[in-house]
């Protein structure tokens, strides 16, 4: 018996903002490594996102091991952009008292 070996295409893809998704789903490929280096297994991921096949978890973790720089680089550059918006909205929208606020807004009611 022969066994066909084929090339699995890598199921990522950037969406139109240069967000990279998993499998044409909303999952991002930072939800992935993220879960995955704080130690979940592909099958935990698979139950936190049930929108994800197990064969692409695997693939996407793969992909990750072979190209850690690039990853790594994509997921520093992630995080600079979450705190950068982060930090225009606190300054739009302070969020010290927000809790007193929103509480004394439902007391009114």
């Amino acid at each position: 018996m022969t066994i066909a070996i084929a090339v699995e295409k890598t199921p990522l893809a950037a969406d139109p903002s240069g967000v990279i998704r998993v499998a044409q789903t909303r999952v991002t490929l930072d939800t992935v490594v993220t879960a995955f280096l704080e130690g979940c297994t592909p099958e935990e991921i698979k139950e936190q996102y049930p929108a994800l096949q197990l064969s692409d978890i695997y693939l996407v973790i793969g992909y990750y091991l072979r190209h850690q720089d690039e990853v790594n680089t994509y997921l520093a550059e992630r995080q600079q952009q979450a705190n950068l918006i982060r930090q225009d909205i606190e300054q739009r929208f302070s969020p010290v008292g927000i809790r007193d606020r929103l509480l004394a807004r439902h007391n009114q009611r």
